[in-house]
């Protein structure tokens, strides 16, 4: 693991195995992940970056994050509420 993954540990630490467990057993899933501590290396170091581009960036990250905490909680057995089931 990188250094890098360590955001999303920070994010969720009570996930941290299920989160390397959906990582190496879920492709998509481990794309979202990458997806997301990019975005959040981008956010915090900030270089380049306008204010509109930082809130666009900031809201792409949230809706990872809010897409990556409801997998998270249907591979963890709980209700992620977009199922129906």
């Amino acid at each position: 693991m990188t250094a890098a993954q360590s955001q999303l540990t920070q994010d969720f630490p009570e996930k941290n195995m299920l989160l390397q467990k959906l990582r190496q057993e879920n492709p998509a899933f481990a794309l979202q992940a990458e997806e997301y501590e990019s975005l959040s290396q981008r956010i915090a170091s900030g270089e380049g970056v306008d204010s509109a581009t930082l809130a666009a960036l900031k809201q792409e990250q949230a809706n990872l994050k809010n897409d990556i905490a409801r997998q998270l909680k249907h591979a963890s057995g709980s209700c992620c509420g977009g199922c129906g089931g």
